[in-house]
C-alpha cells in the first residue's frame, strides 16, 4: 500500500478516535490533523487550501452576521413567545412544530441558513418554560437534515446530482423524495418524543406565566428590525433564485450581510467587533481541518477506491447496487464530508450506464437519500450539526459527540430503512 495512503488513512482514524474519546476540542484535532498531512508531505498547502469549501465557509460567515445583528432586534424573543403561546406552552407541541418548521425551512434553504434562523428562537422559548433546551437542538439538528434532502436546493448532495443529470429538475426530486422525506420526518419526531419524554415537561405554573407574556414587548429597536427583515426577505428569494442568477449561496450570504452592514452601520446598539464576535469562528475552523482532512483521503484515491470496490462487488445487478450505495453513501456521509463521497459516485454511476444498465433512476435516489439522510449519524456527519453544537455552546450546553451519536445514529439507520423499503417497493419490484 502507499506510503501516503496509509498516512492519510492513519490521520483519518486517528482524528476521529480522539474526537469520539472527547479528550481534546475537536476543532483543536481537525486542525491539528490537517497540518499533519501538510508537514508529512501528503498534501501541499495549495492542495489543501483547494479542498477546503469556502462555499460553506462563506454562507456560514455571511448568514451569522445577519442573524447576530438581527438578534439585537429581540426577533427571536418576539417569536419564541409568540410560538409558545400558539402551542400553549406544551413543550411537546412544541418540540412537532420546531422540528417540523426547521424541516420545512431546510427544503427551500441550506440547512445552516435554517438553524441560524431558527436556534436562536429556541433559545428564547425554553428558557421561558424552564426545559432542556438539548433535545429540541437535536430535534432541529435530524430535521434540517431530513428536509434538506427533500428538494433540489435542500441539500449541496442533491444540487451536485441535479447538476449531473439534467433530466432531475427541482420538480422531479419534489415527486420522488418530498412525501417519503416527510413520512420519515413525523415517524422520527414520533420517536424522539418517546425518548425525551421525561424532558419534555413544564410545569402549569410556567404555562400560564407564558400565556400572560407580551410578545411585542420583546422587539426592542423596531427600525433596526425593519431593515433586517427587509434584507433577510431579499437574502432567502436570492437563496430560492440563487440558479438564475448564477450565484453559488455563499455569495447570497455575503451579498446580504454587506448589504445588512452597510444600513445599519449607525443602527447598531454594538460596534462592527461585537458583530464578528457573534460569528462561530471555532466551528469555521473545525470545517477547515475537516475538509483538509477529508482532502487527504481524495488526493490519495482512498474515497475513490472504496466507491469503485462497492460498485464492483454487486457486479452490475440495479436491485444489489442501489440498496448497496443507499446504506454506503449513509454510513460514509455520517463521518466523512458527503460532497467528495457524491462528488466521485457521480461518474461511477454514470459509467454503469455505459456498461448496460438500462435503469438508473434508483441509484440516483439511493444516493440522494443516503448521503443526506446519513448527515445525521454523528455530530461531524453534516455542517447544521457542528453549527447548532457550536451555538450550544455559546449558551452553555454542551452537545458532545457519544451523547449526540447514542441518539442520531439509531434514528440515522431507522430513516435509511424505511428509504430501503421506500426504494425497493418504487424503483426496484
Amino acid at each position: 500500500m502507499d506510503k501516503q495512503v496509509v498516512i492519510a488513512v492513519s490521520i483519518f482514524l486517528i482524528v476521529y478516535a480522539l474526537i469520539i474519546a472527547e479528550k481534546l476540542h475537536r476543532t483543536i484535532l481537525a486542525m491539528a490533523g490537517a497540518m499533519a498531512l501538510i508537514g508529512l508531505g501528503v498534501l501541499t498547502q495549495e492542495r489543501a487550501v483547494h479542498h477546503i469549501d469556502f462555499n460553506t465557509i462563506g454562507l456560514l460567515v455571511g448568514m451569522m452576521i445577519i442573524v447576530g445583528i438581527t438578534a439585537e432586534t429581540g426577533l427571536f424573543r418576539y417569536l419564541a413567545i409568540w410560538s409558545a403561546k400558539k402551542v400553549k406552552g406544551d413543550p411537546v407541541k412544541l418540540f412537532i412544530a420546531l422540528a417540523t418548521l426547521t424541516a420545512v425551512c431546510s427544503a427551500f434553504l441550506d440547512n445552516v441558513t435554517t438553524v441560524l434562523l431558527t436556534v436562536p428562537v429556541t433559545f428564547s422559548i425554553t428558557r421561558q418554560l424552564k426545559v432542556p433546551p438539548t433535545p429540541f437542538l437535536i430535534g432541529q439538528i435530524i430535521a434540517s437534515n431530513i428536509g434538506g434532502t427533500a428538494t433540489l436546493i435542500g441539500d449541496p448532495p442533491n444540487i451536485m446530482i441535479g447538476s449531473a443529470v439534467k433530466e432531475l429538475t427541482f420538480m422531479v426530486f419534489v415527486e420522488n423524495l418530498f412525501l417519503i422525506c416527510f413520512f420519515i420526518h413525523f415517524v422520527i419526531v414520533g420517536v424522539m418524543i418517546w425518548i425525551y419524554r421525561d424532558k419534555l415537561v413544564t410545569t402549569p405554573e410556567l404555562r400560564a406565566q407564558v400565556m400572560r407574556l407580551d410578545a411585542t414587548k420583546q422587539i426592542t429597536n423596531a427600525k433596526l428590525l425593519k431593515t433586517c427583515l427587509a434584507v433577510l426577505t431579499l437574502t432567502i428569494l436570492l437563496f430560492m433564485t440563487h440558479q438564475v442568477f448564477h450565484l453559488d449561496s455563499a455569495s447570497v450570504a455575503l451579498i446580504g450581510a454587506s448589504l445588512l452592514l452597510v444600513l445599519t452601520a449607525k443602527q447598531t446598539e454594538h460596534g462592527l467587533e461585537h458583530v464578528f464576535h457573534k460569528v462561530e469562528w471555532v466551528a469555521l475552523f473545525f470545517f477547515v481541518g475537516l475538509f483538509i482532512i477529508i482532502g487527504g483521503l481524495v488526493d490519495t484515491g482512498v474515497i475513490k477506491w472504496l466507491a469503485q470496490e462497492s460498485v464492483n462487488l454487486t457486479a452490475g445487478n440495479v436491485t444489489a447496487t442501489s440498496l448497496l450505495i443507499l446504506w454506503l453513501s449513509a454510513i460514509a456521509s455520517a463521518f466523512v464530508d458527503n460532497i467528495p463521497f457524491v462528488a466521485t459516485m457521480i461518474p461511477l454511476i454514470k459509467d454503469m450506464g455505459t456498461m448496460g444498465v438500462t435503469n438508473l433512476e434508483p441509484l440516483w435516489w439511493s444516493l440522494s437519500l443516503g448521503a443526506c439522510l446519513g448527515g445525521n449519524g454523528t455530530l461531524i456527519g453534516a455542517s447544521a450539526n457542528i453549527i447548532v453544537a457550536g451555538l450550544a455552546a455559546q449558551e452553555g450546553y454542551n452537545i458532545t459527540f457519544n451523547s449526540y451519536f447514542k441518539v442520531g445514529f439509531p434514528l440515522m439507520l431507522l430513516s435509511v430503512a424505511i428509504s430501503t423499503v421506500y426504494v425497493y417497493l418504487r424503483y426496484l419490484l
